[in-house]
């Protein structure tokens, strides 16, 4: 297995702080950007680079050596009273993080985006959607992840959709929905993520919740 130079923002995260351990463990090269007073929360053997995630001028010279960038900056909990946020910081952290990988040459980003479409939470979607365009226009390789529900430690309630999930994926006309929207747990998230780095895209590469629950990226 090839061993990866991983720049990660939010790696402090609910999924990023799971996913550092990980990576450290399988050999790669990992440096997460957190501000100043946050590096304590960074696993041992993890780079702490100092830099503001909604500026990239802020960390702009630090993104090299790495050849993969994982950008996992989102606002905690989305619903819709976080509009604002969703692109005050969902938004400007993606445009910031794709600016910085292009810039220093990154070879492959990796980027959490969110399923759609959806009749629900739009705006979160044109966030993650807009942050999608750019890394085409940017001509970014990239591996682009759709979860839409990540079921985990403090992430629990929507087990109990699990039964309704069941019965729309069984009903021919909405099963397609019920695939793309369904749930995935954070292992599996993990796992994917692991995979996404460590099997590089060419070009760009859309993993959904069926690919995501089989910890595959196609």
């Amino acid at each position: 297995m090839a061993t990866h130079g991983v720049f990660i923002t939010g790696g402090t995260g609910y999924i990023g702080s799971r996913l550092l351990p990980e990576l450290l463990k399988r050999g790669h090269e990992v440096r997460a950007l957190v501000r100043r007073g946050s590096e304590h929360k960074l696993p041992r053997g993890c780079q702490a680079i100092f830099g503001n995630a909604l500026d990239h001028a802020t960390y702009d010279a630090s993104v090299p050596p790495s050849d993969t960038f994982v950008q996992l900056v989102g606002v905690a909990h989305p619903s819709p009273a976080k509009k604002a946020q969703f692109r005050s910081v969902d938004f400007a952290s993606g445009r910031a993080g794709i600016t910085a990988a292009g810039a220093a040459g990154v070879k492959h980003f990796v980027y959490m985006s969110v399923a759609h479409p959806s009749p629900m939470m739009k705006d979160y979607i044109q966030a993650r959607v807009e942050c999608e365009e750019l890394i085409r226009t940017t001509g970014l390789n990239a591996t682009v992840l759709r979860p839409w529900y990540v079921l985990g430690p403090g992430h629990r309630w929507p087990y109990m959709l699990l039964p309704f999930y069941w019965l729309m994926e069984r009903i021919p006309s909405k099963r397609e929905q019920a695939l793309r929207l369904g749930l995935v747990t954070l292992p599996q998230m993990i796992r994917t993520l692991v995979n996404a780095v460590e099997n590089p895209a060419t070009g760009v590469r859309i993993v959904e919740v069926p690919h995501i629950r089989n910890a595959s990226v196609g």
